[in-house]
């Protein structure tokens, strides 16, 4: 995971902004974030400039939200296992609407994009099945939730201003297909490391 590895440089920007939230009810941002994904989804599928350009500004706003929560939790003292496995919960329920959108939007053969809800779904269950059988939640891989919300976001803004016309294949249908790859490789790999971890255990 690429962004994964850069959490510090994040935090430069969001902690700040966090503080600023300390009060605002990270369940609520949790449902936000959720709400934005739901709409970005829906524009997704409408298609045509407006609506892309709507479902740029709620990607970002869903990555914004769903980065804020956890942190005003832990900052405020608020964390708790009800508010992770909401977010959890909640995280699953975007990618299916965003990807889901994708996928059977105008932008996206919905065959490239069942295999890429797949990659996205199987990947988050794998990470969390480890933690399931006691050897820690497994965050690692190749693409991570925060790489697709850059992705998704990049091939949005892509698709605004270039076709691929001739190749049959749209900006946005080209980051569906890393998802399909790379959640499953993803997937395996976590499940690799889970089984390990287990062997050794």
């Amino acid at each position: 995971m690429v962004l994964d590895a850069r959490r510090d440089l994040a935090d430069r920007y969001l902690l700040p902004i966090a503080n600023r939230m300390i009060d605002v009810d990270p369940d609520m941002l949790t449902w936000m974030a959720f709400g934005f994904a739901v709409l970005a989804g829906a524009a997704f599928y409408l298609g045509g400039v407006l609506f892309l350009l709507a479902a740029m500004f709620c990607v970002f706003l869903n990555a914004l939200f769903d980065a804020l929560d956890g942190r005003i939790a832990k900052l405020a003292g608020k964390a708790s296992s009800r508010g992770d496995f909401l977010d959890h919960v909640l995280d699953r329920y975007a990618d299916i609407f965003m990807l889901g959108g994708i996928a059977f939007g105008p932008y996206c053969d919905y065959r490239i994009g069942v295999l890429a809800v797949l990659g996205v779904l199987l990947a988050s269950y794998m990470g969390t099945q480890a933690q399931a059988v006691g050897v820690g939640r497994d965050y690692g891989g190749l693409l991570g939730r925060a790489d697709r919300l850059v992705i998704t976001f990049i091939a949005a803004f892509l698709q605004l201003i270039v076709v691929l016309g001739n190749f049959g294949l749209t900006i946005i249908e080209w980051a569906m297909i890393i998802f399909a790859v790379f959640g499953n490789l993803t997937a395996i790999q976590r499940g690799v490391a889970t089984w390990r971890k287990l062997s050794r255990t």
